[in-house]
């Protein structure tokens, strides 16, 4: 646990050195992954109809409902990681 804690921490700071600014559906994978390890299940209000990038955000969140912290993190590492490579 303690090793996933860190490689998670350390794929947030290697994603902010990317060259390159990843596409939007990857920021929204990043964010729900990240919403998810942190927060667990989406919480709170879906935000307006007119709120286009807030209600992106929730519902990319929402999509991941009921996975444990764990996988989330995981899978945000290895995404951050393909990221690297994609934009190395």
């Amino acid at each position: 646990m303690a090793d996933l804690q860190a490689n998670f921490e350390q794929a947030q700071k290697d994603v902010k050195k990317l060259t390159q600014r990843p596409s939007n559906d990857e920021l929204l994978k990043l964010y729900s992954l990240y919403k998810q390890a942190t927060d667990g299940d989406v919480h709170g209000k879906r935000p307006g109809m007119f709120d286009f990038k807030g209600a992106a955000k929730y519902e990319a969140w929402e999509k991941l409902k009921g996975m444990d912290a764990d996988t989330a993190m995981q899978t945000y590492v290895e995404t951050v990681e393909k990221l690297a490579e994609a934009y190395a």
